[in-house]
């Protein structure tokens, strides 16, 4: 068993945080700079809102975060924040968040930190959760400027390799990080890809 209750989990609580999740993104930004003031930035499942908390903070005023999930937030939008309820397996979704981000049109960053209700089954689960980057990426085709940036959560598995191929199509660079505020015995890590072609 994991200790949910650990040091991350801890701070999160303290610091008033939605989630632990905001701390595995400040140390994805910290070694990639994926994110700069006065981005626009989608944030692909993004309750609890930990990760639009941080990325409001880094993109200013004049930056945007638009984030869309099955599930409600449990933060305070803030003026450079929008949000809205939706399934990105719907064909109008892109479309409507499309419509959330307003004039600016594209995103300089899209962002999923997506996971599959999880079976327990390691095989199904990181399936799943390739399903769900994908869809991700598919998104990123429609939103993301040219030259923008993609960060994905992933389950390990046999399908990292495959995703990394996928996205070596599109992106000048790929790698993979596993942050240290992931949880131990954690099966997820991020892919990082720069650089959209």
């Amino acid at each position: 068993m994991y200790n949910r209750k650990d040091h991350y989990y801890l701070k999160a609580k303290a610091e008033g945080r939605a989630s632990r999740a905001s701390y595995k993104l400040e140390q994805i930004q910290s070694r990639y700079k994926v994110i700069k003031k006065g981005n626009k930035v989608l944030d692909l499942g993004a309750a609890p809102g930990g990760w639009m908390e941080v990325v409001s903070e880094w993109v200013g005023q004049d930056g945007l975060v638009v984030g869309i999930d099955l599930l409600s937030l449990k933060i305070k939008l803030r003026q450079n924040m929008r949000f809205m309820i939706g399934d990105l397996t719907k064909a109008d979704s892109i479309s409507q968040l499309s419509e959330q981000m307003g004039d600016c049109a594209k995103a300089d960053v899209v962002l999923s930190d997506m996971a599959p209700n999880t079976s327990g089954v390691k095989f199904k689960d990181s399936f799943l959760s390739y399903e769900l980057c994908l869809m991700a990426l598919d998104t990123a085709k429609v939103l993301l400027r040219p030259g923008g940036n993609f960060v994905a959560k992933i389950f390990q598995g046999e399908e990292v390799e495959q995703f990394k191929k996928d996205l070596k199509g599109h992106f000048a660079r790929v790698e993979h990080y596993v942050p240290p505020a992931t949880r131990e015995g954690s099966k997820e890590l991020y892919l990082v890809a720069v650089g959209y072609k």
